[in-house]
């Protein structure tokens, strides 16, 4: 018996919700029970739905944005087990992804892509524009929607074997060079907001561009895997002291 596309849309609007029901006990297991219930319904009735629904609600944790690549492969498991023909233990399969799939996520949208669209934002909030809390919004939400979509539909065409689509697309690395992103574009804005306000206050302008200098040492240290929240204020620290620095120098130059 195969799911209908009716069941799998339900599912997977479903889990848009999956952290309602977030807790210190089992954090998203409730969450994850409340995802798969309509497609439960479909596929058990009575006792063995009891049975199954159990298994569900027990502890899970993954990425939010990662989980419909974990719902779509349990929707594809929990097909092949009501036609007599399960791969693999589910609860097995769900254990051992969570974690990785944690980690990856975490590394990718909230230490890479967060601070990047934030920095991207930024320089046009610098500009003066304001709609640039949209520009956050739209690029920050676009790919995570994309990873949502393409997720749950991978998992649930491939099962067990949608695992392939993290080897396959090097997601640890892009999560590296998001990161390496972030750092650039933060440093880059550090050094217009310098240069901007030099101009402003009829300094010699071309001295924000040494700021270039320090920041290319912190995306060395980005590389090294240090925090990007730690390099962001190492960022707003170098800035301080050379807006100091330079307000000093001029000063003394102009005596």
């Amino acid at each position: 018996m195969a799911l209908l596309r009716r069941t799998r849309t339900h599912v997977w609007f479903r889990l848009l919700l999956l952290q309602g029901s977030w807790n210190f006990e089992r954090l998203q297991g409730l969450g994850f029970f409340f995802v798969l219930l309509p497609a439960l319904k479909r596929l058990y009735s009575g006792e063995q739905l009891q049975k199954i629904a159990k298994e569900h609600t027990g502890y899970f944790n993954t990425h939010p944005y990662l989980a419909p690549l974990v719902v779509g492969a349990v929707l594809k498991l929990e097909e092949a087990r009501a036609n007599g023909q399960p791969p693999v233990e589910i609860d097995e399969f769900k254990e051992v992804v969570a974690a990785p799939y944690a980690a990856i996520g975490d590394a990718l949208f909230w230490g890479g892509l967060r601070p990047l669209s934030a920095g991207i934002a930024l320089f046009f909030a610098a500009k003066g524009i304001l709609w640039a809390p949209l520009v956050f919004l739209l690029f920050y939400n676009l790919v995570p929607l994309v990873f949502r979509v393409s997720g749950f539909v991978r998992g649930y065409h491939q099962g067990v074997c949608s695992v392939e689509f993290f080897q396959k697309r090097h997601l640890p690395d892009w999560a590296i060079h998001t990161k390496e992103a972030a750092v650039v574009v933060l440093g880059g804005l550090s050094a217009f907001l310098v240069f901007q306000h030099l101009q402003q206050q009829k300094m010699v302008s071309w001295l924000g561009l040494l700021t270039l200098v320090p920041m290319i040492l912190l995306g060395l240290l980005a590389r090294k895997g240090v925090s990007t929240l730690l390099l962001a204020l190492l960022c707003s620290i170098v800035v301080i002291l050379l807006s100091l620095f330079w307000v000093d120098a001029t000063r003394l130059i102009a005596i």
